[in-house]
């Protein structure tokens, strides 16, 4: 008889060995990796596919709704058979990543999730909760959600968060101006255009930003690169609110 496969999920870490409950964390940003105590621990597709819908839902989900969403193209047999066995193949950790019950599926609430943390960040900011510096470097450094996975419900909670990070940036970007706190206002600005190169409001964020400073030379290249690119792009001018922003800060240079 063949030696009973063992689960990537079993590798017990050192806090658990003496008792302590494993430290579980899942990162969405950029791509998925699930960590153990600080360790990538590796698991199969469709349970990471799995996790990661948990991940992205703070509340216990149906199972059917989950079958569903996760194995569209298969009838409602074959996709609860594909549940069940994905489930299973995830036995193992001393604490487990999805609390399953007979009917519904959750993450566990204590697994930490960087999906979650950026959205909270960005809560807070445009909430005008909190401008730390940690919450700035977790909104400049964050990466989009899952970059390489295409599946619709992916597509669409990466555009979610990324159109609420770039809001968060541009807030950011004008709350740090108001406080003289104009590197670190320069910084969101930029990260917010980077993001999306065409979005006027980070552009015009961004923009202030350098006039408050009193560095009229980049807030007109930055103006001129905008201009340009939306008329390439889009065949379309910049908007009267960018043009009497640059009349704000070079009279007569825009109209």
């Amino acid at each position: 008889m063949p030696p009973r496969r063992r689960s990537p999920l079993r590798h017990a870490p050192t806090t658990a060995a003496r008792g302590d409950p494993p430290t579980i964390r899942v990162e969405l940003l950029g791509g998925f990796e699930l960590g153990v105590d600080g360790r990538s621990i590796r698991i199969p597709v469709h349970a990471q596919r799995l996790v990661a819908f948990l991940a992205l839902h703070d509340r216990p989900l149906h199972r059917a709704y989950v079958a569903g969403r996760l194995w569209i193209d298969l009838s409602q047999e074959q996709a609860h058979n594909c549940l069940r066995s994905t489930l299973w193949r995830m036995r193992g950790p001393s604490r487990p990543v999805v609390d399953a019950s007979a009917t519904h599926l959750v993450l566990d609430p204590a697994v930490d999730v960087d999906a979650r943390e950026l959205e909270s960040a960005a809560s807070r900011v445009l909430h005008h909760e909190s401008l730390s510096a940690h919450e700035i470097d977790q909104l400049v450094s964050a990466a989009d959600l899952l970059v390489d996975w295409y599946e619709d419900w992916v597509v669409e909670e990466r555009d979610r968060l990324r159109h609420l990070r770039l809001l968060a940036l541009e807030t950011a970007c004008t709350e740090l101006v108001a406080a003289n706190r104009f590197t670190e206002a320069l910084v969101a600005g930029t990260a917010a255009v980077a993001g999306d190169p065409l979005r006027e409001s980070a552009t015009r964020a961004l923009i202030a930003a350098h006039g408050a400073t009193g560095n009229v030379a980049e807030a007109l290249r930055r103006y001129e690169a905008y201009r340009s690119s939306l008329a390439e792009t889009l065949e379309l001018t910049p908007s009267p609110h960018m043009t009497e922003l640059i009349h704000s800060i070079v009279p007569g240079r825009a109209s």
